[in-house]
């Protein structure tokens, strides 16, 4: 569906002000090196500002303290978060609702909402309830007891396991796994007796899990995934976790069992935090950072062991001096052995009072 909006429309749209001329027509986006006549581009980043003088695009996002060149501009606060708003828009398909195509099963014990896409080799067990306007892409399976509710996307090839719950507009991408048993072992000798994980897992609105990631069902009660978090590929979350709600994480991290985070936590690619820690609101963690411990609200760590990130930079910077230096010490160790070789010898006779 193609979509042509002016000038003005798309500042209504994004609550933002019209430099230049509102009636021109935009009927796509474009990168400011390739968008054509007749796109939007935008800027983002300051130091790109002189490419809206020689971008091709009718139009340009930019913020508030950014020249335009002359051009017709759309002003915003925040052009990056403007722009995927606009992604959205001129990318919307019309949904269709397929129904249970041939192929798929259901349980009879199940129930599906209306204007539901069901593909074929789905696999929906008993006692499943599937809210409106669901898609199940191919080889999605549903265990005993899922509850799924409205809007919800599961790509092919996804697994949510017996009695987990998935919120409303959440989507989940290709080959992720919900609700799988818990790493949970206790020693018995020299082998492991498994823990039986009897607990589910929680998704709530509005998240969205990417490829081949991983939520362990709790122990005994719920692992939680809270509202509007983004999930990417490839991301361990263990049993008994509780993210809170709108945090980001990053692909290839792992996060340990019973760790807690609160909101807005940003966890980057490769970040792996120890079990039972707790990470307050805000915190920040960059990637391929190791977290042993609690992390308070508003902390920015990195590195292994984590540590707050200015600190870590100014020992960054030191490292590459690490050879040079021990040399100058080992200089310095020898001078210092030579005099106290040299005092060692002399004798202080007291001062007869």
């Amino acid at each position: 569906m193609r979509v042509n909006k002016t000038l003005q429309e798309l500042a209504d749209y994004l609550g933002g002000r019209v430099i230049g001329d509102p009636t021109v027509s935009i009927g796509g986006l474009g990168t400011l090196d390739t968008a054509t006549e007749g796109q939007i581009t935008f800027l983002a980043n300051i130091k790109y500002a002189p490419k809206v003088k020689s971008t091709r695009a009718t139009a340009v996002i930019i913020p508030p303290n950014a020249d335009h060149f002359d051009r017709n501009a759309l002003i915003v606060a925040s052009p990056y978060l403007a722009f995927a708003k606009l992604l959205a828009l001129y990318s919307a398909k019309p949904r269709k609702a397929r129904g249970i195509m041939d192929g798929a099963f259901v349980d009879t014990g199940a129930v599906i909402g209306e204007e539901a896409s069901v593909y074929p080799g789905t696999f929906i067990a008993e006692g499943v309830r599937i809210g409106d306007r669901v898609t199940l892409h191919p080889n999605v399976t549903l265990y005993e007891g899922v509850v799924v509710g409205d809007d919800v996307t599961l790509h092919a090839g996804v697994s949510v396991r017996e009695g987990c719950h998935i919120g409303n507009r959440v989507t989940i991408h290709n080959g992720t796994v919900i609700g799988g048993d818990g790493f949970g072992y206790a020693p018995d000798g020299h082998s492991w007796a498994k823990i039986p994980q009897i607990g589910n897992v929680v998704i709530e609105d509005d998240v969205e899990i990417g490829a081949n990631a991983t939520v362990d069902r709790a122990a005994l009660e719920t692992t939680r995934i809270g509202r509007g978090t983004k999930i990417d590929n490839l991301v361990q979350v263990a049993h008994n976790c509780q993210i809170g709600e709108d945090c980001i994480i990053v692909a290839q991290t792992g996060i340990a069992g019973s760790v807690k985070l609160g909101r807005h936590v940003t966890l980057g690619g490769q970040a792996a935090i120890v079990d039972h820690a707790v990470i307050g609101d805000n915190a920040m963690i960059s990637g391929q950072s190791g977290v042993f411990g609690n992390v308070a609200a508003g902390e920015i760590l990195s590195g292994t062991p984590a540590i707050p990130h200015q600190t870590r930079l100014k020992a960054a910077a030191v490292f590459p001096h690490l050879p040079e230096m021990r040399k100058t010490l080992a200089r310095m160790g020898a001078r210092l052995s030579k005099v106290e070789e040299q005092l060692e010898p002399l004798q202080i006779t007291p001062l007869a009072v």
